[in-house]
């Protein structure tokens, strides 16, 4: 794990709070709180904040480091302050400066000494009136004095400034005033003197090149911007020329000139070919800064390209291309051979010879060279000789500045930045090679243009108060001061008695409103020139405030902080500060006040929040305001990241742990290198810790794990190292070259953090199998060069491939390729062999030899063959492929068997004999006397007398048994009659069949099988099997219908293997681990149901029923009771006692009443509808109701609805009755909620099953219900 030195953020120094740039009282009346956030600057020992507006410009970094205790400021630091002590301005800034808690492991990079430096400048200033007060004009922006233009673009200038009343702004141009007016492609941009030529309408920008100078005036004086040179950029064209090829001879030095057209800025130069192909730069050969192209000796390889300079223009962004360079080469070895150019002595194999050292650049043995103070001094030797000369640099009576000097360009050449008066002196450079050395001294001389000692700042007094402007420069030479007043020397300017001038500096006593003006101070020298301006401004203010009212500050505990209060007046106002509106000073101990106001606490700690107050007092009044300081801990990470090493494709977690201020926002990210991370898909980002699945080479690398607030942050960095497969071995290289051998070389790729255990050579041939690579040596991963043995007559190409702890790499490129020369064969074919594919024939076969041994060209084989023990002579025959069949051979017959490796080279050794067969036919006999004995129910064995071997006909493989099952004694029980076999390998005369089936017939026949199959059958044989146990009980199912009892049901064996005697059934109850005692019951061979009455109602129970014959009980199967209804599910309890009370007999008897009396009513309302179809009833349609009658007046009542639709399951007469069918309907449809209605007098009337909906919309028919019950009533 690695602790920054970066460590800080927003403000480990503080965030303060603070209304807008307006009044006080404006900001406060639109906030509802009287805190505004605003920033400080924070300083620390190693490092700097700049989050305000002020320091932004100095810095953007932050820099905090973690100490036990508060640590002083750095001499720099000091001396900073010091000059802040004795100095008086008006304006105080705010800052504070971060003790820090924890010691940082690196030093801070320069920017953050010269951020700091800034910041403290910044406190320190020029002195600034506020806007809404008189006051000279100042300059704010300009252009740089070298001002180059692009000619494609409109030209512009610029000048800004600011004063109050605005100022007017003028322009001239090398020295002469500069009528804007009078030329139209010239303007003034509006509220400035910024000045925009405009080239669309035409004009050429050169002609507007020369020295600009602005001028910015009001009523109180005259300030002026330096003097801008305006040039415009050039990018000239190459001139055309047509180079000879150049002739040098090998070994010798070379310098190829650019000579690139002048251009405005210089043009970046670089070498390429005409291909445009960077040009391959080493110590041999380099570029210099002039341009050239230094060969400090020339090989034979140089000639394989052209050499073109290219010249790249910035403003232009074009590139301008010389003619090539054509190089020809004389030498001694005509051949480029590659493998020379690793040769320990390249140039002596190449005939070259040696040389001592010589310079190329700078000739001679010593030079001068100047150069400007904070400038970069460029020292260059470029030297020839053969070997290629090494250089060295060194300083005469000294040691090169370690932290300002570099080394370029292979060593040719020392650049060293940021030169001062100390880098004079004499430096040399050494150039040597094993033929000696040679020196050549620069002498160095440190000019200086002017730079500031004490640069003149804006004065401001009251009247009568004295002051002084200083303006002292250094430089080489003495740089001379000239002094102006609103643009005019002092000299000509009118006489005032309340100033003098003494040299470098301006002093005024008892000033007035009059002696108000801008003054310049100009100091130059020959390499150049230093303006400033600084106005005197007289005037007579009462203290004011100039932060905003009562900012919020929150700082981290223990850091040192300034509490700033800015603030204006004159005559100067003095400062004091308190807290928590206390009497006494604050001053001394733990807080520091400085002349600017600014207060310092040392060391923040708990105890110092609370509110400050700064007043500010001068004889004209005074003004006051408040700061408000909060105090915070600190941000910690204290469970780090730690340095880990993966291997790819696993998972990393790297922690990180934080401890910070509840009351503030914390934030925790990543960084990768220092660049913010990506969560992608393979990483997950958490509070506390990052994980990364799938580790792969590109995830390695540096992870920071950045934790911060508004105020501060912490970091803490670990390297994850990823283990991965090597990169592949690069630039083979074949050397001594033999008959039989040749050395491969080649260079390690990257191991990826894992050493390289193994490196494997392959090679490939392109004869026999183009593009087939197969392994030829495996070597340790320690060495990178190896002799490798060679077969003759093949063409070569390696490659090789290195392999560590986490895989293998890729192949290398092919080596180029290397041909052995031919010899016979030193081998013959292996795995011959001799069979016969049919009962007249033998083929030979063998393994076809390979490439590596070949030997030779047109491999070809000699394959002999004669009858075993016997003299006749060999038959031989030459063959090209891998197989040959001999034919007409005698049915298996023993054959000697030779082959032999032949090409154009000669013959391989002479083979040993292999004994082959010829082709074997079918036996012709079967064998005898076979003998079956019953072992037990489902084995038998055999036994049988062998065959003549001559009767074979071929090799005997075995004696095979084929039997079948030919009925079962079981009555009515169909079997499979498939044929099975049993096979007794070799020259056996007994043997055993199993896994017959008992109880059954079976037939057996044996025969004799060789290699070509089987020969006849024997007599077939029969046996049968005695009685078995039968298998298992099939299906056999437990149901538990209710509390009290348990069915079982089972089906018949599926193999009942003798006569069945029946079942036996074993159960025993259970509950958790207590057994109870086994019952065994026995039943009858049909039985297949049986019920158990439970005697525990909680218990389980396991049931084991099986099969028995006579023989004995079969296998058994096991089945296990339901669990009891307080296990089971609320759904299931539910269906089961639904269950339950449907077995009941009272529920059974019930039902049965109920049938009844709905039969009787249903016979009672046939017979009263078979009267007829209106009710009340009557025998003829037209007889009158009664005045009793609630229906209609016309007397119709029907039986339908009232839309006049027949009843269901009813049909109409011809007369137009209603008679009723004969009821189809259920239990359910009358005693369980059936809709149909009696009414008063006991008539049936609506729909049997009228729906609950209808019940309500029809308002005529009764509410009564219509159970069976009431329907009895009724008729009551």
């Amino acid at each position: 794990m690695r602790r920054l030195a970066a460590r800080g953020a927003a403000g480990d120094a503080g965030e303060v709070a603070a209304p807008a740039a307006d009044s006080s009282d404006s900001a406060q009346s639109r906030s509802p709180s009287p805190w505004r956030l605003i920033d400080l600057c924070a300083i620390w020992d190693a490092g700097v904040y700049l989050p305000s507006a002020a320091c932004n410009r100095a810095s953007s970094g932050v820099a905090r480091k973690r100490l036990n205790e508060a640590e002083k400021l750095s001499s720099v630091q000091e001396a900073q302050l010091k000059r802040l002590e004795v100095t008086r301005p008006r304006v105080l800034g705010s800052r504070e400066r971060g003790q820090v808690p924890r010691m940082a492991r690196q030093p801070p990079p320069p920017w953050v000494h010269a951020a700091f430096l800034l910041c403290l400048l910044s406190l320190g200033g020029a002195i600034e009136i506020p806007m809404d007060l008189t006051q000279p004009p100042t300059i704010t922006k300009q252009s740089v004095k070298d001002h180059i233009v692009d000619p494609r673009d409109n030209i512009l200038i610029e000048c800004e400034a600011k004063g109050n009343p605005a100022p007017s702004f003028h322009w001239t141009r090398n020295s002469r005033f500069f009528n804007i007016a009078k030329d139209p492609r010239v303007s003034m941009r509006r509220r400035s003197g910024t000045l925009v030529i405009d080239f669309r309408s035409g004009g050429r920008p050169e002609e507007y090149e020369g020295e600009y100078q602005c001028f910015a005036r009001n009523k109180f004086g005259t300030a002026l911007s330096n003097r801008i040179r305006l040039q415009v950029s050039k990018s000239p064209l190459w001139p055309k020329e047509n180079l000879d090829p150049v002739v040098v001879q090998e070994g010798a030095p070379l310098t190829l000139q650019c000579n690139p057209p002048p251009g405005l800025p210089s043009p970046v130069i670089f070498w390429m070919s005409s291909s445009m192909e960077p040009i391959t730069q080493d110590k041999r050969v380099s570029q210099g800064h002039n341009g050239d192209l230094y060969f400090s000796n020339v090989m034979l390889q140089d000639m394989q390209t052209d050499y073109s300079c290219n010249a790249r223009f910035h403003f232009t962004h074009t590139i301008q291309q010389k003619n090539p360079f054509t190089l020809k080469v004389l030498t001694n070895h005509p051949y480029n051979d590659s493998s020379l150019r690793n040769h320990p002595d390249m140039y002596s194999a190449r005939g070259v010879a040696e040389r001592t050292p010589s310079f190329m650049y700078p000739q001679g043995t010593a030079s001068s060279q100047m150069v400007l103070r904070g400038m970069d001094l460029l020292l260059e030797c470029i030297a020839s000789g053969v070997p290629t000369p090494d250089i060295a640099w060194y300083k005469k009576g000294g040691d090169l500045p370690s932290d300002k000097a570099k080394f370029e360009n292979f060593n040719k050449a020392l650049r060293i930045t940021n030169v001062s008066e100390e880098d004079s002196g004499e430096y040399f450079c050494l150039a040597s090679n094993k033929m000696g050395s040679i020196r050549h001294t620069i002498s160095v001389r440190v000019k200086a243009a002017p730079y500031w000692l004490d640069e003149p700042k804006n004065l401001i007094l009251a009247p009568g108060e004295d002051g002084r402007l200083v303006c002292r420069a250094n430089g080489n030479p003495k740089p001379t001061v000239q002094w102006m007043v609103n643009g005019e020397p002092l000299q000509s300017a009118p006489p005032n008695p309340n100033r003098e001038v003494a040299g470098d500096t301006i002093i005024f006593r008892d000033t007035q409103i009059s002696s108000r003006a801008v003054y310049q101070c100009n100091t130059s020298n020959e390499h150049g020139y230093l303006l400033a301006n600084a106005f005197v401004s007289v005037l007579d203010v009462p203290p004011r405030m100039l932060s905003p009212r009562n900012q919020l500050i929150r700082v981290i505990l223990y850091n040192r902080t300034r509490l700033d209060c800015p603030f204006f007046g004159s005559p100067i106002p003095t400062l004091r500060w308190f807290k928590n509106g206390q009497g006494s000073n604050l001053d001394g101990g733990n807080y520091h006040v400085y002349e600017n106001g600014s207060l310092e606490i040392k060391m923040i700690r708990k105890e110092d929040q609370g509110i400050y107050t700064c007043v500010a007092t001068n004889i004209l009044g005074k003004a006051e305001n408040q700061v408000r300081l909060e105090v915070k801990d600190p941000t910690r990470i204290y469970r780090m990241p730690e340095d880990q090493v993966a291997k790819r494709g696993t998972t990393v977690q790297l922690e990180c742990r934080v401890k910070h201020d509840p009351s503030l926002k914390l934030t925790v990210s990543w960084l990768k290198d220092d660049e913010p991370l990506y969560i992608g898909n393979r990483m997950k980002k958490e509070d506390d810790s990052l994980t990364i699945f799938g580790v792969a080479e590109r995830d390695q690398g540096s992870y920071t794990c950045v934790a911060s607030t508004e105020l501060d942050q912490d970091l803490a960095k670990a390297y994850l190292t990823v283990l991965g497969r090597p990169d592949r071995p690069r630039d083979l290289e074949l050397t001594d070259l033999a008959e039989r051998s040749v050395r491969l070389t080649w260079i390690p790729g990257d191991a990826n953090n894992s050493p390289i255990t193994d490196y494997v050579v392959q090679f490939e041939e392109d004869q026999f199998q183009p593009g087939v690579w197969h392994d030829h040596s495996k070597y340790p991963g320690s060495v990178n060069s190896a002799v490798l043995r060679l077969s003759p007559y093949v063409n070569y190409q390696f490659r090789v491939i290195a392999i560590n702890e986490v895989g293998s790499s890729h192949p290398s490129l092919p080596s180029e390729r290397y041909r052995t020369s031919g010899a016979p064969p030193e081998s013959n074919p292996g795995d011959v062999k001799g069979e016969g594919t049919r009962k007249n024939n033998m083929e030979i076969t063998w393994t076809p030899m390979n490439a590596t041994s070949a030997f030779g060209p047109n491999l070809r084989y000699i394959v002999k063959w004669r009858r075993r023990e016997t003299r006749e002579a060999w038959n031989n025959v030459t063959v090209w492929g891998s197989r040959y069949v001999v034919g007409q051979t005698p049915v298996y017959v023993p054959y000697e068997i030779r082959v032999q490796a032949e090409n154009d080279f000669g013959k391989g050794p002479e083979p040993e004999s292999v004994i082959g067969y010829s082709g074997e036919d079918y036996p012709r006999a079967a064998p005898t006397e076979v003998k079956v004995r019953v072992m037990n129910s489902t084995a038998i064995s055999l036994q049988w007398n062998r065959v003549y071997s001559d009767t074979v006909q071929g090799q005997l493989r075995e004696y095979r048994a084929y039997y079948w099952r030919e009925s079962s004694l079981l009555k009515n029980l169909w079997v499979s009659q498939k044929r099975q076999q049993a096979s007794f390998p070799g020259d056996r005369l007994r043997g055993m069949v199993s896994r017959l089936f008992p109880y059954s017939n079976y037939k057996l026949e044996m025969v004799v099988v060789n290699g070509r199959g089987d020969g006849p059958r024997s007599e077939t044989k029969e046996f049968t099997t005695p009685e078995g146990v039968p298998s298992a009980p099939r299906r056999f199912r437990v149901r538990q219908p209710n509390l009290e009892t348990i069915n079982l049901e089972w089906d018949h064996p599926e193999h009942p293997n003798g006569i069945m005697i029946g079942y036996t059934l074993k159960y025993v109850a259970f509950n958790g681990t207590k057994v109870g005692k086994q019952i065994v019951e026995n039943f009858s061979p049909n039985q297949t149901k049986f019920t158990v009455q439970r005697t525990d109602p909680v218990s389980r129970y396991r049931f084991t029923l099986s099969a028995r014959t006579q023989v004995g009980s079969g296998e058994a199967v096991t089945e296990e009771s339901p669990a009891p209804p307080n296990e089971a599910t609320p759904t299931a309890a539910y269906t089961n006692n639904q269950a339950d009370i449907a077995t009941q007999g009272w529920f059974i008897g019930l039902m049965c009443a109920i049938a009844l009396l709905v039969l009787i009513l249903l016979i009672v309302c046939f017979i009263k509808r078979s009267r007829g179809g209106k009710y009340p009833v009557r025998e003829k349609k037209d007889v009158p109701l009664g005045p009793e009658d609630p229906k209609e007046e016309d007397g119709s009542f029907d039986y339908s609805d009232e839309d006049n639709k027949p009843l269901q399951g009813s049909q109409t007469s011809l007369d137009g009755t209603i008679k009723q069918q004969e009821s189809d309907d259920s239990l359910v449809d009358y005693g369980e909620g059936g809709e149909g209605q009696f009414n008063e007098d006991g008539s049936f009337i609506g729909q049997y099953t009228v729906k609950k909906d209808k019940e309500e919309t029809e308002g005529n028919e009764s509410s009564e219900a219509t159970s069976p019950v009431n329907a009895i009533y009724s008729l009551a």
